[in-house]
């Protein structure tokens, strides 16, 4: 019997600094984000980092908090609902930190009898940090507790045509009457050498300026090409002047060359080069979280505005887009098909 388990990031259990702090260490401890060896990693995070950021990091929670809970996992919960009254085939929901576990989900599945399992990481772009710490993570898990199981993983979907269209659609509806000077495609950072790190090849990424650009097979894995191909192919299906767009990364932490330029100084220098109202996307992200709610849709929002912005348009993610659940729904049928008709 086939099954799926969707696998995001995950959330605190609360805003509070109490709940904060021990889903930051797991989060910052995992190997595949802060990958340096495990003394130092315990060092930087439980002897530097964890001593002030959970208060700043709830703080900035608090502020996106919503009634039902975390906004993360709310849309994804509700994106998780709808995908599963579309199909017959068993969905389950996980987060690769925090209560929601990955082995609560492949239990879930498991107690309904699923012995081969779709496993769909929601982020559209291939890292190290987010897709890969997932699938290690199952792996090990299936190994221990499910050995039966059989996995199948789903690659990035950064260009496939469906997904593509569903996020230059949200685009185009939110961006619709907003005549803007500039549009900002800001992904997540990641240190450049998870870039060298995840090169299939040991010697293409060089991060050249070129490299991104010349045909590899490191691109199956390489972030920043997926990034910039996002990009293309949405500049593409809504013809956008290569002059009203900006490529940016966010989210980066002191110490280390990360993926340039930074979302935040590119923005605040806008207002100077006379670059007074622009719209902000977030593609690597699915689901509205605090690095799209707070980090820009607040905090960049305020800092172009003090340095003399007039308008700021913060895109949502798809979250449970109808036409996004879709294209999920139509993934695992396809899948399911496939591997009917195959076995």
């Amino acid at each position: 019997m086939k099954g799926v388990l969707l696998v995001n990031l995950g959330s605190p259990k609360s805003p509070e600094p109490k709940d904060v702090k021990p889903y930051l260490d797991e989060f910052l401890m995992d190997k595949y984000v802060i990958d340096v060896p495990y003394l130092l990693r315990a060092l930087l995070v439980r002897g530097i980092i964890l001593r002030k950021r959970p208060e700043e990091s709830a703080h900035a929670y608090k502020k996106i908090w919503w009634d039902e809970g975390s906004p993360l996992m709310v849309l994804s919960e509700r994106m998780h609902k709808k995908v599963q009254a579309k199909t017959e085939v068993p969905v389950a929901l996980a987060m690769r930190y925090g209560e929601m576990t990955i082995e609560k989900g492949l239990q879930e599945l498991h107690n309904q009898g699923v012995t081969e399992v779709l496993l769909f990481p929601l982020y559209p772009q291939y890292a190290m940090a987010s897709t890969l710490t997932i699938l290690v993570l199952a792996e090990k898990i299936r190994k221990e507790k499910f050995p039966q199981m059989k996995f199948t993983d789903v690659p990035a979907f950064y260009n496939k045509p469906d997904y593509i269209k569903n996020l230059a659609d949200m685009m185009k509806k939110n961006l619709e009457g907003y005549d803007y000077d500039q549009l900002v495609f800001s992904y997540h950072g990641i240190p450049e050498r998870h870039i060298r790190k995840t090169d299939v090849t040991k010697s293409h990424c060089k991060i050249d300026g070129s490299c991104c650009n010349t045909p590899s097979s490191a691109h199956a894995f390489c972030y920043r090409h997926q990034c910039y191909e996002t990009t293309r192919l949405v500049v593409e299906q809504l013809q956008i002047p290569e002059d009203k767009y900006t490529l940016t990364f966010q989210s980066r932490l002191a110490g280390d060359k990360w993926l340039e330029p930074y979302t935040d100084v590119e923005i605040d220098k806008m207002p100077a080069k006379g670059i007074k109202k622009i719209a902000v996307v977030t593609p690597a992200f699915v689901t509205d979280c605090l690095e799209t709610l707070e980090e820009i849709a607040m905090r960049a929002k305020e800092d172009f505005e003090a340095n003399g912005g007039e308008e700021f348009l913060a895109i949502p993610c798809l979250n449970d887009d109808d036409s996004w659940v879709q294209t999920v729904t139509n993934w695992i049928e396809e899948w399911a098909v496939a591997e009917t008709v195959n076995a």
